[in-house]
C-alpha cells in the first residue's frame, strides 16, 4: 500500500489546537489499525526552538535522538505510539540552512537558487523522510503546518504541500483545515465568515481542503454545517465540530463522534481494520470520575505561562490517572520563596515539584523549596534544575557547606556542587550544545528508584548543560542523601534520593517526555501516590487532633 498523507493547516487565529487535532487524527487511525508517523513544520527562522524563551514558545520537547523540537511533538507521542525524531520537526531556518549549505558545496551546479523549486523540494524531501524514519514505512503520515493561512512565513510550506499532493497523487493525500467558528453572544449567532475567508485564502494558493474542523464552543447545527459545506465546497459530512472539551484526552472521541475518522478513511481510500478505542474510552471515563484529589506545588521560573511546562503538566495528570485522583496544581513563582516564606506558601500542598530551567533568577526559591520538603517530610520531586538545586540545598543545609552553589549562578563559588559539563568547557554556542537525548542509567539495587522502575537499567531523555560534581558525593552520603542512579561509566550522577524521607527523589533527566496517558511514567505515578498518602496522613492526624488540617 502506498503511504498516505494528511496535511493539517490552521486559519483565522493561532492556538486553536492544530497539534491536538493532528495527534487525535493519529490516535483514531491507530485505533483503526494503521501505523502513523507525525511531523510539524514550523515557519520561524530559528533552526529549532532550543534557544527560544519559554515565554515565547513554551517548552522545548526533546526526542530520543537528541532533537530540540516543538511542544506539539509531545502531543503526537502521548496520543499515538509513534516515536518522533529529528526528522519530525522542520523549521524555515533548518530548511534554508540545508539549501544554503548545498549551494556553498556546489550541489546546484551553478543554477540560481530559488524558493521554487529548491526550498519547496527540500521541504518535500523532509516530508518523505519522516515516512520511513521509524525504521518501518508508515501507512499514514500526518503533517501539521504551523502558523495560520495568510502568514507570509508559511507560504513556502503551503506551496510545498500543494505540490506534494500532485507528486503522490490526489488519492494519496488530503488537506484538513482547522479554523474558528465563533459564537457572538450579543447576536446569539455562530459566525461562519472567519472559516469561509480562511478557506478562500487556501484556495487562492491552490489548496482545496477536504475536511473542515470547526473550532467552537458548541456543536454545530445541521444548517450551519450545510452553509459551510456550500460556501467552502466540501461534503456536509466533512464539516466537523471541533468542540471545546474539559480534557484534551476527550478530543479523539469527540471528533470520532462527529465522524472524522470515517471521512478520513473514505477520503484516503482506506478500510477500517477494526476500530479499537476501548482503552481510550476507559481512560476518559477515569478522568471524568476521579475518586479524590491531590495538590502539588510546582515551584518554577516560568509559571505565568503554563505551556512552558506542557509535558510536565500532562505527566502529572497521568500520575493522577494511575491513582484515580485529580491533580490540582498550585503554581508558585520561585522568586517568591526567596524572602524566607516557603513554610507559608507551601504549607498547604501535598507534594512539591521543582521542574527544569536555566539561569540565575529564582534559584534561591528552588533551594528553599527543596529544604522545606526535607524539613516538613512532604514528598519532593526534582527534575533537571530541580535535581541540581536539591543537591545544592542538601549541601548547604545538611552538610554545612554554606558556600555551595552552581557555577551557572556563581562561577567563583567556594563549593562548586554543580558545574558546567566538562565536555562543554570552551563551547560557547547555545544551540544544540547541551547533553541531549536518551541515555542509559544504572540504578542502585534496593533503591527507591529501582523499586519504582522495577528495573536496574533505564533510558531517559536529557537536556542540560551543567552536572553534579561527584567530588561532593561522599559529603552528601554522610548527610543522608544518596546518588542511586549513574551512567554505566560512572561519569554522570542521574538520580539522588533520601532513604529516610517519605519520598525525596531528584533526577537529572526529564521523565515527563516519556509519560503517556495510557502508560503513566512510573516516577510521576509514584510521586502522586506518595503525595496522596501524605494528604491522607495529614487528614488522619488532624482528625485525632494531632495537627491542624492543611489548607489546599
Amino acid at each position: 500500500m502506498a503511504t498516505k498523507y494528511i496535511f493539517v493547516t490552521g486559519g483565522v487565529v493561532s492556538s486553536l489546537g492544530k497539534g491536538l487535532a493532528s495527534a487525535s487524527i493519529g490516535c483514531l487511525l491507530e485505533g483503526h489499525g494503521y501505523k502513523v508517523a507525525m511531523m510539524k513544520c514550523d515557519p520561524y527562522l530559528n533552526v529549532d526552538p532550543g534557544t527560544m524563551s519559554p515565554y515565547q514558545h513554551g517548552e522545548v520537547y526533546v526526542t530520543d535522538d537528541g532533537a530540540e523540537t516543538d511542544l506539539d511533538l509531545g502531543h503526537y507521542e502521548r496520543f499515538t505510539s509513534c516515536v518522533t525524531s529529528k526528522a519530525s520537526n522542520i523549521t524555515t531556518g533548518k530548511i534554508y540552512g540545508s539549501v544554503i549549505a548545498k549551494e556553498r558545496r556546489g550541489d546546484y551546479l551553478g543554477r540560481t537558487v530559488q524558493v521554487i523549486p529548491h526550498i519547496t523540494d527540500e521541504i518535500k524531501a523532509s516530508i518523505r523522510a519522516v515516512a520511513a524514519s521509524g525504521g518501518q514505512e508508515a501507512d499514514v503520515v500526518i503533517v501539521e503546518i504551523g502558523g495560520t493561512v495568510g502568514d507570509i512565513e508559511s507560504l513556502p510550506f503551503l506551496e510545498a504541500v500543494r505540490q506534494f499532493r500532485q507528486d503522490v497523487g490526489r488519492d494519496n493525500a488530503i488537506f484538513v483545515h482547522l479554523a474558528l467558528v465563533p459564537y457572538i453572544a450579543t447576536a446569539h449567532e455562530l459566525k461562519t465568515k472567519p472559516m469561509q475567508h480562511s478557506v478562500r485564502e487556501l484556495r487562492a494558493i491552490g489548496i482545496h481542503p477536504n475536511i473542515l474542523l470547526c473550532r467552537t464552543d458548541r456543536y454545530l447545527a445541521p444548517e450551519i454545517k450545510a452553509k459551510l459545506a456550500l460556501f467552502c465546497d466540501v461534503p456536509e459530512e466533512a464539516v466537523i465540530t471541533a468542540k471545546d472539551v474539559d480534557s484534551i484526552y476527550d478530543v479523539p472521541l469527540v471528533l470520532s463522534g462527529e465522524g472524522l475518522d470515517g471521512i478520513v478513511l473514505k477520503e484516503l481510500g482506506l478500510d477500517s481494520r477494526g476500530r479499537e478505542m476501548a482503552a481510550w474510552e476507559r481512560l476518559v471515563h477515569r478522568i471524568k470520575n476521579p475518586k479524590g484529589e491531590v495538590t502539588i506545588g510546582i515551584v518554577g521560573k516560568y509559571v505565568s505561562f503554563e505551556d512552558s511546562y506542557k509535558s510536565l503538566n500532562e505527566a502529572l495528570s497521568h500520575g493522577g490517572f494511575a491513582n484515580d485522583v485529580r491533580v490540582v496544581r498550585r503554581w508558585v513563582e520561585s522568586e517568591e520563596l526567596e524572602a524566607g516564606n516557603a513554610d507559608r506558601l507551601l504549607a498547604g500542598v501535598d507534594g512539591i515539584l521543582v521542574p527544569g530551567g536555566f539561569g540565575t533568577r529564582g534559584t534561591g526559591g528552588m533551594v528553599a523549596a527543596a529544604d522545606f520538603a526535607r524539613r516538613s517530610g512532604k514528598p519532593y520531586f526534582g527534575i533537571c534544575y530541580g535535581f541540581q538545586w536539591a543537591v545544592t540545598s542538601w549541601a548547604r543545609h545538611v552538610c554545612g557547606l554554606a558556600g555551595a552553589n552552581s557555577t551557572e549562578v556563581d562561577e567563583q563559588a567556594e563549593h562548586k556542587i554543580v558545574y558546567k559539563l566538562q565536555d562543554l568547557l570552551g563551547v560557547e554556542d547555545m544551540g544544540g550544545t547541551m547533553r541531549l537525548g536518551s541515555y542509559e542509567c544504572q540504578l542502585a539495587p534496593g533503591s527507591r528508584a529501582a523499586q519504582i522502575y522495577g528495573s536496574q537499567t533505564i533510558h531517559e531523555r536529557h537536556r542540560h548543560r551543567f552536572e553534579f560534581n561527584r567530588e561532593y558525593e561522599g559529603c552528601l552520603n554522610q548527610g543522608g542523601m544518596v546518588i542511586t542512579g549513574k551512567t554505566p561509566d560512572g561519569k554522570f550522577a542521574e538520580i539522588a534520593e533520601v532513604p529516610g524521607h517519605p519520598w525525596y527523589v531528584a533526577v537529572q533527566f526529564h521523565p515527563e517526555f516519556k509519560s503517556k496517558p495510557l502508560s503513566p511514567h512510573p516516577l510521576f505515578a509514584d510521586f502522586v501516590r506518595a503525595s496522596l498518602a501524605n494528604r491522607q496522613g495529614v487528614t488522619a492526624r488532624a482528625s485525632t487532633g494531632e495537627v491542624p488540617v492543611a489548607s489546599s
